[in-house]
């Protein structure tokens, strides 16, 4: 695919901060509480996960499986709508949250409409579907120019571009995806904005070369606060955390915005 690709969104003079899956420290992952949470914790976006269900809409929900969040165990691939919707996914991590529901895509990049969303894309067996109708999503927000999508599924961010191609990707691994060569694949077959290390992969030495390449830097999961300093002095675009507000004061107190 062509290298011409375009550029992730940033902010001047230091990475972004993305709460990842919102504020799911104190809050339940992927839900609109959690991103309304990390906005208002001073995040500058989320990052969120979508699979697509049975019915063809795309859900906002981590697992494959939503026994960990709702206690119900449904396929996502395979429950409908209206069964995903009925689960209670905010109960888990408290009374002050029983009723949350998973949210669409959608309704996320509707509720944050200022801000950076990393959407990473997931599925069973590369269901290039959910490409398409994430880029649809997007589209229909009017959201290109806020929106990251990420996926270890190379498949689907190849057809992702395909069908947003004003769209920045970013390549998702870490230490267990033979990630070397995936890299290497990547790299010359997809054409990605960004690269998504797990940040015990990160070390200054590839920040370096990785940015040489033109390719912006999203650490995950980054939650200690002289991690995220040291990674804003190495050039990070972003880092993704679970605990927004600690991160955004601990670079600002550190001099990184």
């Amino acid at each position: 695919m062509a290298r011409d690709v375009p550029r992730p969104p940033t902010a001047p003079g230091r990475p972004l901060v993305l709460g990842h899956r919102g504020a799911s420290a104190e809050a339940p992952e992927n839900t609109l509480a959690a991103f309304r949470l990390a906005i208002a914790q001073g995040a500058d976006g989320v990052e969120l996960d979508v699979w697509r269900c049975a019915t063809g809409e795309v859900v906002v929900v981590h697992d494959e499986r939503t026994g960990r969040v709702a206690g119900t165990d449904l396929a996502v691939p395979d429950a409908p709508l209206a069964a995903l919707r009925a689960l209670d996914v905010g109960a888990w991590k408290g009374a002050a949250f029983r009723g949350e529901r998973l949210p669409l895509l959608t309704e996320v990049l509707e509720a944050l409409p200022d801000a950076v969303v990393n959407v990473e894309l997931k599925s069973r067996g590369g269901d290039l579907r959910l490409a398409r109708a994430a880029a649809g999503a997007v589209a229909r927000a009017g959201a290109a120019g806020r929106v990251l999508v990420s996926s270890f599924d190379w498949r689907l961010l190849v057809a992702f571009r395909l069908a947003a191609p004003e769209v920045p990707v970013g390549l998702l691994f870490d230490g267990e995806h033979r990630w070397r060569l995936r890299l290497w694949a990547a790299l010359r077959l997809l054409g990605p904005s960004a690269v998504h290390p797990d940040r015990r992969l990160v070390t200054a030495a590839r920040v370096a070369r990785w940015r040489a390449r033109g390719l912006a830097v999203n650490v995950w999961t980054v939650d200690a606060p002289a991690e995220a300093l040291a990674l804003a002095r190495l050039g990070a675009a972003a880092v993704i955390t679970n605990a927004p507000g600690r991160i955004r004061e601990a670079l600002r107190a550190g001099g990184a915005g």
